[in-house]
């Protein structure tokens, strides 16, 4: 359809002496002219053919995934396409689907997306089907674990004690809590997926599981001191829950490892630390915003203020002025509330540089959200202080898994020097992480570098600092924080992560370019089978019972992404540990629910960009 600037365009071409005169121009060029427009009307023909396949397409794949691939409408991360073998983070029962991104809320965004996009209902009842299977996984609290069972709570016990317990790496897999975690964004993408459900069809079980999603939100949102307003990892704590992961005997350790190493959860149970990690606080931020713009919950503009004043409190005195994965919630062994904390065994004490740069941009929202330049008065420190900690060119020649990196990950506290994960042993009963100086032999499932944008990070201060008092004003008045009557929701989640800035009034979200060529490649991949098929990087071993516990003194697990066959890790199938059993060999073709989500955002920019 064509839009009205459009018209009005197209009448001012229209006007113009070139268009206006063709008529008295002469023969030849009045045949070129219509060659010209022949031209131009087939290539504008294949386009609209293009297009009409591409919502085809759109709808087909939607089809597919909610009649043979969902279990009651919620999904894992992959499966095989007999259904004989599913896997989220690690292997799943086919009665199980995955909270996780790019798991079930994941799928449920792009079905949405393709019902915004073909406005077919199949597409709508599939993305429906899928809210009220989050609504059926979510916990009486209100949030999300990161896994449900349709099975049952015994089944899902079962999987934790075996699957789950011996996956080396995944440590929050290895003990079943009963409660909601905010990690990896599940709770807060659920929550926006049943908020935008809502807002299509006002469906009574969606607005009862919103609303408990909402509440939940506010009730973990921590209260008093340094903490207020910020989150934990999960919640309710848990009387009970791991303190300590172990650490072998003297002659269970390997001979090779120093004796000086630090190791363990050095500030105990870390789901109740303050946490930044993954964005929890931007998240839920995010989340709570889309409510304020589109119920008119101007209640929740205070948790929101909180959340943004305990992001800004938590940041370090300089010179090391930045964040850690986790902070203390309150006072612990002598150390102040506030304090960077320890959190999986792999995350010592310390100062994080991705989480710096992550709420370095969450200032700058701040910043766009409020007008405030108290949200930008410590940020010039916080760059200071990433400039001062760089990795060295040693380093990175030293260690490939640094290629591409400039920063270490974790920086020590007090000396800012650069601290390196790295792990002995075979399984989860004989091998123990820890933690030292050294850059070499680090973990491949947890980067030990990072990629910093210092230039990025000084550009987008200096273009906000120097903004006029009206462009500030202009940005207030935008600002889902100010009144000003409800604010949609952008029409697509899934072809880009949304900024807080894509919730503003007026805003238009950007979507990314597919060409013509591109658009019909994933029409053909689709093909008749009406799915996509995606060679596996991450296969598994099979459960054999209790890892054993005999000491191993090799070096073959140490920066690889699984352990031993007791290890159910997940891993790529081209690059195993140089150990026997294991052999490289080429992923065998799965369904993927990230390559689905992602295909079809493609091909729904395509569409898009045809109707603008």
């Amino acid at each position: 359809m064509t839009t009205p600037v459009n018209r009005r365009r197209f009448a001012q071409l229209a006007a113009t002496p070139v268009l206006a005169s063709l008529a008295g121009v002469g023969t030849g060029a009045a045949t070129a002219s219509a060659t010209n427009t022949a031209s131009a009307t087939n290539t504008a023909g294949a386009a609209a053919d293009t297009r009409a396949e591409a919502l085809a397409a759109i709808r087909r794949a939607a089809v597919f995934m909610d009649e043979h691939v969902s279990c009651r409408g919620g999904y894992v991360w992959a499966c095989r396409p007999d259904l004989s073998a599913s896997w989220g983070e690690l292997q799943a029962n086919r009665t199980m689907c995955w909270i996780q991104p790019p798991g079930t809320p994941s799928v449920g965004h792009s079905l949405l997306d393709a019902y915004h996009a073909t406005g077919d209902e199949a597409c709508y009842r599939a993305a429906e089907r899928t809210g009220l299977a989050l609504a059926e996984a979510q916990l009486p609290v209100g949030g999300w674990n990161y896994v449900h069972d349709f099975a049952g709570e015994a089944s899902l016990r079962r999987w934790y004690d075996t699957i789950g317990a011996n996956g080396w790496r995944l440590e929050e897999f290895q003990h079943y809590y009963g409660n909601a975690t905010f990690d990896d964004a599940g709770t807060s993408s659920s929550a926006q997926l049943l908020l935008r459900l809502y807002l299509e069809r006002r469906h009574p079980r969606i607005k009862a599981a919103l609303d408990r999603a909402i509440r939940f939100i506010l009730r973990a949102q921590l209260t008093g001191g340094i903490a207020d307003g910020g989150w934990p990892q999960r919640f309710p704590a848990v009387p009970g829950a791991v303190r300590q992961m172990p650490w072998p005997d003297a002659d269970a350790r390997p001979p090779w490892l120093p004796a000086d190493v630090g190791h363990g959860m050095a500030d105990g149970d870390y789901t109740g630390h303050v946490t930044f990690n993954d964005d929890v606080l931007g998240e839920n931020i995010k989340f709570l915003l889309m409510c304020v713009s589109t119920l008119d919950r101007r209640d929740l503009v205070r948790p929101v203020r909180r959340a943004m004043e305990c992001l800004r409190r938590l940041h370090q005195p300089g010179p090391q002025a930045g964040w850690g994965l986790q902070h203390l919630s309150r006072a612990a062994g002598g150390r102040p509330a506030g304090a960077p904390a320890a959190a999986r065994s792999y995350e010592p004490r310390a100062l994080a540089t991705h989480t710096t740069q992550t709420n370095i941009r969450q200032l700058f929202h701040y910043f766009r959200l409020t007008g405030d330049h108290t949200y930008l008065r410590r940020v010039p420190e916080a760059i200071a202080w990433l400039e001062s900690c760089p990795l060295t060119a040693e380093q990175v020649a030293d260690n490939p898994l640094l290629a591409g990196r400039t920063h270490p990950t974790f920086v020590e506290l007090g000396t800012n020097r650069a601290r390196f994960v790295h792990r002995f042993g075979s399984n989860i009963r004989n091998g123990a992480y820890y933690f030292d100086h050294d850059h070499r032999a680090t973990l491949s499932h947890y980067s030990a570098g990072r990629a910093i944008d210092i230039a990025g990070l000084r550009a987008s201060y200096a273009e906000l600092r120097s903004l006029s008092r009206a462009e500030v004003a202009d940005l207030r008045a935008r600002s889902p924080l100010s009144p000003g009557g409800p604010i949609p929701l952008p029409r697509y989640f899934s072809p880009k992560d949304l900024d807080l800035t894509d919730l503003f009034r007026e805003a238009v979200p950007t979507l990314p370019t597919v060409t013509e060529d591109q658009a019909r490649a994933l029409v053909a991949d689709l093909g008749a089978k009406d799915h996509w098929l995606t060679p596996s990087t991450a296969v598994t071993n099979p459960h054999r019972g209790p890892a054993p516990s005999t000491p191993y003194l090799g070096r073959a697990y140490q920066s690889t992404h699984v352990g031993d066959e007791y290890d159910t890790s997940p891993y790529d199938p081209r690059t195993p540990p140089a150990e026997p059993p294991y052999q490289p060999h080429q992923g065998e073709a799965v369904i993927s629910s990230a390559t689905y989500s992602g295909n079809t955002a493609k091909l729904i920019a395509h569409v898009a960009a045809g109707r603008s």
